[in-house]
């Protein structure tokens, strides 16, 4: 979030310093305000998307997690039944070894 946010703040940067230069350099005819209009949507456009694409990747990564986290549980219990059968191994060779 705070690449999106960081990214918008340099859009809206980039927006104020070309209305001032806009402003310094006489006034803007209305082709040119149109023409900053465009390229403030299109910099509104680029930070909704990629703001967009953020919100996908955080729910990929919550997703990955999730598996990761099923799958530590599913070896934590196959290594519970493992050790569990190997105590019942070395108990039937102990009893197997005093006959």
């Amino acid at each position: 979030m705070n690449g999106t946010s960081d990214v918008k703040s340099r859009l809206l940067a980039l927006a104020a310093a070309s209305v001032l230069i806009g402003g310094l350099s006489g006034c803007a005819t209305t082709s040119e305000l149109n023409s900053l209009k465009d390229q403030v949507s299109a910099a509104q456009a680029t930070a909704d998307s990629a703001q967009a694409e953020a919100a996908a990747a955080r729910q990929e990564a919550a997703d990955a997690r999730a598996l990761a986290e099923q799958a530590m549980g599913t070896a934590n219990e196959a290594k519970a039944s493992a050790d569990e059968s190997e105590a019942k191994i070395d108990r039937m060779f102990k009893k197997a070894m005093y006959k």
